[in-house]
Order: C-alpha cells, then structure tokens, then sequence
C-alpha cells in the first residue's frame, strides 16, 4: 500500500522537482502552495509524512507543524530550510519536528534518505500501536490450527480469498481459532506489510465501542483530553479483524455499514473525513441469519459482510488432530511454567477423546495448562478437571451430546453405503477414532 506524504512549497519549479522525487520512490505526493492549503489537505486526509518549506507565505511552516500537533496523532514533519534559518530549524526539532533539510538540496539522494528515514519511524510507530493494543490469541502455530481432515477445505477457501480484496466472514464455535485464521489470510495478503488489528466487539463497553472503532477528537466527551486514533486508522492499509461482530449494538451497525460503503468514517466528535483504507475481517460465534430473523442484526450489514463466509468446525470433528495439540499445548505450558511434564498418560488422553469440547481449542488449552501445573513429569488423569473424566454425573449435557455423535455417526455412515474411510473423512476424524466410537455406542461390526 503506496505512502502519502504532503510537500508544502511555494515555489512551483521546487515543489515539481519534489514530487517528481518522491514519486519515483513509489510514494504518493500531494501538493499545496502555502500552509494554509496544507492545513486544509491535513483536515481532509491522512498523511504519512508532511515535507513543508520553513518560510511561507503567511504563516510558516513551523506554525503548520504546531497546528498538526493538535490533532494528537499528527504526521511527523521535514523541514526544508535556507543556510540563514538553520538554528530555527534545529529549534524545531526539539519541539518535536522529525528532521530538516537544507535548500537547495545537495542532490536527490538526501532528500530519498531522510524521506525513508521518517517513514520508516512512522511505520514502526503504527505496529508499535497495533501491537499494543491487540491482544495474543495464544493459539496453536497455523500449520496446527489447519491440520486435519476437517480444515482442508477451510485452508483451501483461506489460500483463494487472501490475496483478493473481499471482506471475509468467519463463522464457528467460540474457541475454535477465529482470530489465527484471520491472522493467516492477513499474511497470505497483498497487506501482509501493513498492521492486523484485532478489536473484540464484545469485550469493550458499548459507550467507548465508537471511539476505540473510529478515534475521537480532543474535547468530545468528558475524559477526552486528546485526540486519538481509533482500530480504523491504527490498521491503515493492513487488516482488521471484528471479532463476535455480532455483539455490535444496533446504532454502530448503520455506522459501520456506511463506512463499508463508503470508505470514508470521521472520528467522534470530528467533521474530517478520514479513508479507510482497511481490509476487513469479521467473525462470529452467533447464527447471523438467526440474528437478523430476530431483529438484533442489520440484513444490510450481513450482506456487506458476508461476501466470503468460511466456517470453522468444532473440535470435536477434528479429533484425528487431539493429540498433536496436546502435545504442542503440553510442550508450550511446560516452557511457560517450568514444568518438567513431557507427556500424557493413557487414562488421561482418553478422557480428552471423550470430552465434547464445548470451549474448543481455546477450552483444551486452559485444561492442558491447568494438567502441566498439577502434573509430575506425566499429564496424570487426576490432573485434568474433574468433569472431564466424570463427565455424566458432572456435565448434565453429556449424554444428549453423546446421542447427538451417535445419530451423526449413523447418519453419515448411511450417506456413504457404511463406508467406514468415507465416513471419517466426513466426520473430520480419522478412521481409527470412528471404530473407537462404533465400540464405545454398540454399533456393531467394527473391526
């Protein structure tokens, strides 16, 4: 995704020979005459850089530069300076300018070195944010996470539509890895460079959903000292990921709708327009289509939404993979912890193959750490929670869970003339684990 830098020259023949520059290095320029231009351009768009000449007519570049600052997350400022103002440019960079250049330029390698020194501190600076304020998913490596029969075709859909420019909606169980599937189509991605910021729809209150979605402005609400950026401009030309979009309130629904329209959002309590230059991702654990029927959930949006669907399954149609997540869960809590645990007993692995998963991947590796703390040098089944392997007087579902894999079982077996390989592969597990289960339910005939 190209940069944009604003130059701000009054002499025309310079302010070409600028732009000439700067797009020869693949950036985007845009010009204005004096400061007042610029300040302008700054209020209607977002820079990566502004190179702005010191004396101007009218007020300086030096005042434009201040007049940014009050934004709260302005573009970082090059100075262009004659020989006599070189100590007021020295002056401006302990007020914050990020670097000056004297007029006339040596030649055009100068000027590409400090450009790209700036730039590179203003990149650093937005991965630094989005880093900060998004969470770890704390998930298996995707190479894991796509293992199985069941992810096959989940990893063939995520290879297709990252490189293209579609909004993407995942949908699946709580815990089942939305957020690094996400992650994966971002990498796979034409943005692959630029930021992934992740923002959890149900995690924040509803009242500072707006801002901490599109920014806010110094002044507009109480507590809102400065200006700040919101997840659209922190993941400006990378993705963004809204998790359990379907906790978003009604009234940021048609606002959220409007920016995939349209591209453009103003921050709380603002009247620019800002781009939005994002990908979006969205992920939900709720029946949308259900969501809509109900009235908590805009059609429009979904359709805005929906423009690729990828479901995740659970993790109990992928147990052909259980024991490779246990034992990558095993080895990364023991380094986390300090533990010398190393393995699983018999008994205890068993247990796990039981269990539905409710919670999923994300379920699995609370238990795993929770086995590694309590364990000695072997994940004992006395070290797993107890409704785990006293499942029917603890976990009142079990049962109808358990007639519910029975009927799928059958069911499926059915669709495919009792084909024991088929019927595996449909279910997500491995053919081994579905004659354990025709024993376990008294379906006779496994061999």
């Amino acid at each position: 995704m190209k940069e944009r830098v604003l130059i701000v020259e009054d002499d025309a023949t310079f302010r070409g020979f600028l732009h000439r520059i700067l797009t020869d290095m693949g950036l985007v320029a845009e010009e204005a005459a004096t400061a007042e231009e610029g300040e302008a351009l700054l209020g209607r768009c977002s820079f990566d850089l502004v190179l702005s000449d010191l004396k101007l007519p009218g007020m300086s570049g030096l005042d434009l530069f201040r007049l940014s600052r009050r934004e709260g997350t302005p573009p970082p400022f090059i100075l262009l300076t004659a020989y006599g103002t070189i100590e007021e440019a020295v002056a401006a960079m302990k007020e914050g300018v990020q670097d000056f250049l004297t007029k006339p330029l040596r030649d055009p390698e100068s000027l590409r070195v400090v450009v790209r020194k700036a730039l590179q501190g203003s990149r650093r600076e937005r991965e630094y944010l989005s880093l900060k304020e998004t969470e770890a998913a704390g998930l298996p490596p995707a190479e894991l996470i796509f293992a199985g029969a069941a992810m096959t075709e989940v990893q063939h859909l995520v290879q297709e539509v990252a490189p293209t420019p579609a909004t993407v909606l995942l949908q699946g169980e709580s815990g089942t890895g939305k957020e690094l599937v996400a992650r994966a189509i971002h990498l796979y991605s034409p943005r692959r460079e630029e930021p992934f910021v992740a923002v959890n729809c149900a995690a924040i209150p509803e009242n500072l959903l707006e801002s901490e979605l599109f920014g806010h402005e110094r002044g507009a609400f109480t507590g809102a000292a400065q200006a700040r950026r919101g997840k659209f401009e922190l993941a400006r030309g990378g993705t963004l990921f809204l998790d359990e979009i379907g906790e978003l309130p009604l009234s940021l629904q048609a606002k959220l709708l409007r920016v995939l329209q349209e591209r453009r959002f103003e921050r709380v309590g603002g009247s620019r327009e800002i781009v939005a230059d994002v990908r979006i991702i969205a992920a939900s654990n709720r029946d949308l289509n259900q969501e809509v029927e109900e009235r908590r959930f805009r059609e429009d949006l979904l359709y805005r939404l929906n423009g690729f669907p990828v479901f995740l399954p659970p993790l109990r149609r992928r147990l052909d993979i259980l024991h490779e997540l246990v034992a990558y869960f095993i080895g990364r809590s023991a380094r986390l912890t300090g533990k010398a645990v190393s393995a699983i007993e018999a008994k205890a692995m068993q247990a796990l193959v039981r269990y539905p998963w409710p919670g999923n991947i994300r379920e699995l590796q609370n238990v795993i750490e929770r086995g590694v703390i309590l364990g000695r040098r072997t994940l004992r089944l006395e070290d797993l929670p107890e409704n785990l392997w006293r499942p029917k007087s603890d976990n009142p579902e079990a049962p109808l869970l358990e007639e519910i894999e029975r009927r799928t079982i059958v069911e499926t077996l059915d669709a495919c003339d009792n084909n024991r390989r088929e019927a595996a592969l449909r279910l997500g597990i491995s053919k081994r684990t579905l004659q354990y289960r025709l024993k376990r339910y008294g379906l006779t005939g496994a061999d």
